[in-house]
């Protein structure tokens, strides 16, 4: 087979890197953010307690401190892995073997319920390490292959794909959860709607591994021109730990990089926590009407997507014009302001209007804070092992917001309390940005 010649900048190999969103992103929509908690909601229908490892739960806080162990994994495994990655010039193989894992995962949650409280929760974990870990692998591609005038707009590209894939997945999804009879399910004791919700984790599996081929055949491997027999000859482990710790070196003298890390840090604490949090917060702390409750929190969920689609291209639009630090600044801002309007949010109505704004910032946000890195980074081989501290950080923030978060909601029986501290946050990471000076492309 003759070996395909890859350019920097081709817009067939950028589309379909960005196209992998489109594959993966139906995992947080459909199972993080929409179905599952639906479905481990129902789960509890006698107490909102359990028994898990003798401490009696509550079940939200239960799945925040599951989710904050899978972080704090990911945080010790993520920077080796690069190294490993980097070194060897195979960060495809690695992404392709978390791609499978987590569809794998997926699959598995068909068979979570109360009795099996450990295997299902144990897939749950793989599932949510391994979506994370293939992104680490995944962003490191954005500076090998978009040129720096190309990077806003083609990640903002990939979320935009990632919203309209795994809107399209949820639709159907949902009309098989409130609409069980016409797929041929019994709806006895809301039977049916259960085992729709499990269906949904199946189809969440083989989309993901299925859509990601089309970036996987496209994605060149070996960027960095290993030798991969020669490789495989040294100490494989330790030459990761060399490939990073070298970054790390360059990383410490790099005050630009250094200050961006620490305020993504920062915002990310807050911003990837009230992303997982908010269907528990929706379904726990709005006062939902007689049979409201699931479709309220589907509809709000369809808003939040349907609007980040918007969000995020009109981010990249928006930073064109002033710059990508100083849109960043406004959206921390802005993020503040609907902490504080969240606090007292009490009806579906309000609930709708708070999830359109969401959308509107998510999106941006998440889009230009990876494309800004990718631009403050030198050029590099090891684009791998600078998106491994990249991803370390968001991780780690996500173990302190999950954690944080879990506590508050343990010791005060409630989500809402959580947003104020994360109003905090936000205001926190635009003070920490207002430092950062980019540089010119």
């Amino acid at each position: 087979m003759t070996k395909r010649i890859f350019k920097k900048g081709n817009i067939k190999v950028l589309k379909a890197w960005a196209f992998y969103d489109w594959a993966n992103s139906v995992y947080p929509l459909v199972i993080s953010t929409a179905i599952f908690p639906l479905f481990y909601g129902s789960l509890f229908i006698e107490s909102d307690y359990i028994n898990f490892l003798g401490i009696n739960y509550k079940n939200t806080a239960l799945i925040q401190h599951i989710t904050s162990l899978v972080f704090l994994l990911l945080a010790f495994c993520i920077p080796i892995l690069s190294g490993i990655a980097d070194f060897l010039g195979n960060k495809k193989f690695f992404m392709k073997l978390f791609c499978y894992i987590g569809s794998l995962s997926c699959i598995g949650l068909y068979f979570f319920d109360l009795e099996n409280i450990y295997l299902g929760l144990g897939f749950y974990f793989l599932a949510l390490f391994s979506f994370w870990a293939s992104l680490t692998f995944y962003n490191s591609y954005l500076p090998d292959i978009a040129l720096p005038n190309q990077q806003d707009r083609i990640s903002a590209l990939g979320y935009s794909y990632g919203y309209v894939g795994s809107v399209l997945l949820l639709l159907f999804n949902l009309t098989m959860v409130m609409f069980p009879e016409a797929f041929g399910l019994s709806n006895e004791n809301n039977e049916g709607a259960i085992q729709a919700m499990r269906i949904s984790f199946l189809l969440v599996g083989l989309w993901w591994a299925g859509f990601s081929q089309y970036t996987f055949y496209y994605l060149p491997d070996n960027l960095n021109n290993v030798n991969k027999k020669d490789a495989l000859k040294k100490s494989v482990i330790f030459s990761g730990f060399k490939e990073l710790n070298e970054v790390w070196q360059i990383l410490k003298k790099d005050i630009t990089v250094k200050r961006f890390l620490i305020a993504f840090f920062t915002f990310s604490c807050a911003l990837q926590t009230i992303i997982l949090i908010a269907t528990y917060f929706g379904e726990q702390e709005i006062l939902w009407g007689e049979n409201e409750k699931n479709l309220g929190l589907i509809l709000s969920m369809l808003i939040i997507q349907l609007i980040a689609i918007f969000g995020a291209m009109m981010t990249a639009k928006i930073s064109d014009q002033i710059g990508n630090i100083r849109t960043l600044i406004l959206l921390n801002i802005i993020w503040f302001v609907l902490c504080m309007g969240a606090y007292f949010v009490q009806y579906p109505i309000e609930f709708y209007i708070i999830a359109g704004f969401v959308g509107m910032v998510m999106g941006g946000t998440q889009a230009l804070s990876r494309s800004t890195y990718s631009k403050l980074i030198p050029k590099t081989s090891n684009t791998c092992s600078y998106f491994a501290f990249y991803q370390m950080s968001m991780i780690i923030s996500i173990v302190l917001g999950t954690f944080m978060s879990g506590i508050v909601d343990q010791l005060t029986g409630s989500l809402r309390n959580s947003i104020i501290v994360f109003a905090v946050i936000f205001i926190l990471g635009a003070f920490l940005l207002r430092n950062i000076k980019m540089k010119s492309i």
